[in-house]
């Protein structure tokens, strides 16, 4: 167990579950578990694969990233009631380290609007709901949904209960982002000093982005006595997110003279996670989101240039190569064979891929090598994280062909697969070429989504680069992202739109239960 004394801060991972319920992200399974392994290679102690009872979904990816991933502890999260902690249970049992993560409001809000509950009620349901799941794993933790907002000695009367009752990890989040960094260190040492058991746990802290505070928060109560971190990839989440597992990290790794903790992640795989975790739910990094962000390490400014070229340690507090952000002078081009071409994948951390996939890639990159002078790592990049998940895509690009420009009409020859059968090309006219693509997709597969977004940016410099387009959907009050990367912006267009369509068929299943945002 990970005492206060030591400087061993346990890192969860909660992309996969608290991530997925950002807006527009939805993953398939091939997915998670793509992730789930990534999250392992980085040495996360705590992966929190989803929540057993919200659907079949997550039932599934809760028990088969339990059987992928051997080192790091899978956690699914139950609500206090029987059935949830019963069906984490089952998802968890091929896993070789499993923790049910079960938890109940306790603020006098949420107590009585929303769980509709008087103060003893809530400490009963604690002891039932611990004691049920220790009688089906020794891991178990505890959250005081809106803790942040709970009475002092109530919070004290529940975390004392659920240690009580079995808890090994006790979680005080900030579930809606409302506290501020003094504040909340201050809640997680008082809970700590007040409660007479607390020696017999680690504490956590789950801290929301609202107000921006989510990162400082998280920080704040690891100095107040907190040894496990909850965060995600890019800080991914509902609302405005959760603390960002990459800024947790290295804000511990930089400032080791103020924060003198340590972690288990390896730090060279941040960027690599960063960028699959982007391509595969949609949601593009902000350029200006720190340590992964597309400006982190770029200097416009000639006072911070000219440092730059006498001492990098003028204006970097960490390294590119520090995080995985390796500066390649090894650029690709159509005369590059396959020998380079693996060993720049192996370079830029694509060593796991198959021989099929690397196949794929490579003719994806001869095909851009012949339209594009230099093939620099981004573009390699682009390529390679669009073919994430593809092959389990339902719907699935084969070729479009588009007339476009002034005199029309514009109009556009759309042939793809659907369930591995193709699809007689069809055509379709529309006003520009963007909506001809679309009106085409809807003649191969009709839906009633609704575009909400439709935004195209260069991965590279220079008038041949790539087009990465982002699409959201929305149907039904749900919304998916989907990302296409390719030299033909209208081709982008199409494998970003069939990117959303199929996140949004998964996410048809989906039946999330209520009260999930601990």
């Amino acid at each position: 167990m990970t005492h206060p004394s030591s400087d061993r801060v346990v890192i969860f991972d909660t992309t996969l579950r608290d991530g997925e319920q950002s807006p527009g992200a939805s993953m398939n399974l091939e997915e998670k578990i793509r992730i789930a392994q990534t999250l392992e290679e980085m040495g996360v102690d705590v992966i929190e694969a989803g929540f057993p009872a919200a659907s079949n979904g997550d039932f599934e990816a809760v028990r088969e990233v339990g059987r992928v991933v051997r080192n790091a502890t899978i956690a699914g999260l139950a609500r206090a009631h029987r059935n949830d902690i019963e069906r984490a249970a089952e998802a968890l049992k091929g896993a070789a380290r499993q923790r049910i993560h079960t938890f109940i409001s306790t603020s006098p809000l949420h107590m009585k609007y929303k769980l509709q509950m008087e103060p003893d009620a809530v400490v009963q349901a604690i002891w039932d709901s611990v004691t049920l799941a220790r009688n089906h794993v020794e891991d178990v933790e505890w959250s005081a949904e809106d803790g942040s907002r709970t009475e002092l000695d109530f919070l004290c009367r529940c975390v004392e209960t659920a240690i009580k009752a079995g808890a090994t990890t006790i979680n005080i989040p900030d579930t809606v982002g409302y506290a501020v960094p003094e504040e909340y260190g201050a809640l997680i040492r008082a809970v700590r000093e007040k409660t007479p058991n607390s020696d017999q746990a680690i504490f956590s802290v789950h801290c929301h982005n609202d107000l921006g505070l989510a990162v400082a928060n998280s920080l704040a109560g690891v100095a107040g006595g907190a040894r496990q971190v909850e965060c995600t990839i890019n800080g991914l989440g509902e609302r405005a997110g959760n603390a960002a597992l990459e800024e947790i990290v290295m804000a511990l790794r930089t400032r080791a003279d103020y924060l003198p903790y340590k972690t288990g992640i390896k730090t060279e795989a941040i960027t690599r996670a960063s960028r699959l975790v982007s391509t595969i739910t949609g949601f593009v990094v902000q350029p200006n989101k720190a340590i992964v962000g597309a400006n982190a390490f770029a200097h416009e400014s000639g006072i911070h240039q000219d440092g730059m070229l006498k001492h990098a340690g003028t204006y970097e507090i960490m390294t590119p190569e520090s995080v995985g952000l390796n500066r390649s002078t090894l650029v690709m081009g159509k005369h590059s064979g396959r020998a380079a071409f693996r060993a720049k994948l192996k370079e830029l951390g694509y060593d796991d891929m198959g021989d099929n996939a690397v196949n794929e890639a490579f003719r994806r990159f001869k095909d851009l090598a012949d339209r594009k002078k230099d093939v620099f790592d981004e573009d390699i990049i682009a390529l390679i994280d669009d073919e994430v998940g593809r092959q389990h895509d339902h719907i699935q690009f084969v070729s479009l062909q588009v007339v476009a420009g002034s005199r029309g009409p514009q109009h556009a020859v759309l042939e793809v697969t659907v369930g591995g059968e193709a699809v007689p090309p069809v055509v379709s006219f529309g006003n520009g070429p963007v909506d001809a693509v679309f009106n085409a997709i809807k003649l191969v597969f009709p839906h009633d989504a609704r575009l909400q977004l439709y935004q195209v940016h260069a991965v590279t410099a220079g008038t041949d680069a790539q087009a990465e387009v982002t699409v959201r959907l929305e149907e039904g009050g749900k919304t998916v992202n989907g990302q296409g990367a390719d030299a033909d912006t209208l081709v982008a267009t199409c494998r970003a739109y069939l990117h959303a369509l199929n996140k949004l068929l998964v996410k048809r299943q989906k039946t999330a239960p209520a009260a999930i945002s601990a």
